[in-house]
């Protein structure tokens, strides 16, 4: 078994799929870890832990050791999740047979590429580091309350998120919460060492992350919708209905700009920098043109992303505007520092 740096790359950007069990024995580790978390989704766990170091780096609170362990620790915690959640359809039965979920990735159980007590172990083992991670984050800040009631609600997330949280319809919901103002603001005040006055407008600042994520879970749940409610599993789209489900969609995605536009022109807390978001209303307008009419009965010819539908233009779209955050927050912290005096905060 040898090492495998160009799957690792491979596998945090793009979803694997594979059919061979002979292919999947002669992974490495890292490799199978990284293709059985679907870690090109989980990604977007790192892109929340950089908007918060970069804000902390800006107001001068950033430091590597603790900015890269935290972003370790939950990195590992939302592949841990997402072997729970594999774990839990499949012995509840949801993913057998289930052609959406083992269409887009692999499912280890699924595919008989390995059994439970593998699945098990490997969960225990990122589960683990995890919490390693959030104790070193627990000892660094002081044992802060903040840090500690972040770190007890992750860990209820964690466990109950699959089951039965998914199956009530707030899955969705919790997305948006976590991988927006919970992770954004958790990994700044963990930096900066407990509560800062500017912590809620750090928080409203990864709304707008947490929308863009939530906006491709929204989307996938689309596309799944008659397989769900068959299978009872209660998500969004189950609960309020397709139709419902695609214009909320396009809600979530316009309050992504709006929530963007209103922190650089009323509190100021962003300067313009941010606006190169904008650069990405080509994708947005696709998107939001995609979701005002009904799944096509089939795939339009040369259209690589099927099943996924309305998650495959979300996610076309977060690519391009998550880029262009990342980027416009880098020009807004060096303008912040070097140019104190540009564009105040009110």
């Amino acid at each position: 078994m040898k090492i495998n740096l160009k799957m690792w790359g491979y596998a945090l950007w793009n979803l694997v799929k594979m059919d061979s069990k002979e292919e999947w024995d002669e992974l490495d580790a890292v490799s199978r870890w990284l293709i059985a978390t679907r870690s090109a989704v989980t990604i977007v766990t790192v892109y929340s832990c950089a908007i918060a170091g970069i804000l902390a780096w800006r107001d001068g609170y950033f430091s590597w050791i603790p900015w890269l362990i935290t972003t370790l620790g939950l990195f590992l915690a939302h592949g841990a999740n997402n072997l729970l959640n594999d774990y839990t359809d499949y012995s509840r039965g949801v993913d057998e047979g289930y052609y959406f979920r083992t269409a887009y990735g692999v499912h280890p159980l699924v595919q008989k590429f390995w059994d439970k007590k593998t699945q098990l172990r490997w969960f225990a083992v990122s589960g683990l580091l995890a919490i390693g991670a959030g104790v070193y984050a627990l000892f660094y800040t002081d044992f802060a309350p903040v840090i500690i009631g972040l770190f007890a609600f992750g860990a209820v997330i964690l466990l109950f998120y699959t089951w039965p949280l998914k199956y009530i319809g707030v899955g969705e919901l919790l997305i948006f919460l976590i991988w927006g103002p919970v992770l954004v603001s958790g990994v700044y005040l963990v930096l900066s060492k407990g509560w800062v006055d500017t912590a809620w407008l750090v928080a409203l600042a990864g709304v707008s992350f947490g929308l863009s994520v939530v906006s491709i879970n929204i989307g996938k749940h689309i596309d799944k919708v008659d397989a769900d409610r068959e299978k009872k599993i209660g998500t969004l789209p189950v609960r309020v209905g397709e139709k419902a489900a695609r214009y909320l969609n396009i809600v979530v995605m316009v309050l992504i700009y709006l929530v963007i536009i209103y922190l650089v022109f009323i509190p100021r807390y962003f300067t313009p920098a941010l606006l190169l978001i904008l650069l990405a209303g080509k994708r947005l307008v696709l998107a939001i043109r995609v979701h005002t009419q009904p799944i096509p009965q089939e795939p339009p010819e040369k259209f690589e992303g099927w099943p996924a539908w309305f998650a495959a233009f979300a996610f076309y779209h977060n690519r391009a505007l998550g880029g262009l955050l990342i980027l416009g927050l880098i020009i807004d912290a060096l303008l912040r520092v070097y140019l104190p005096g540009f564009w105040p905060m009110h």
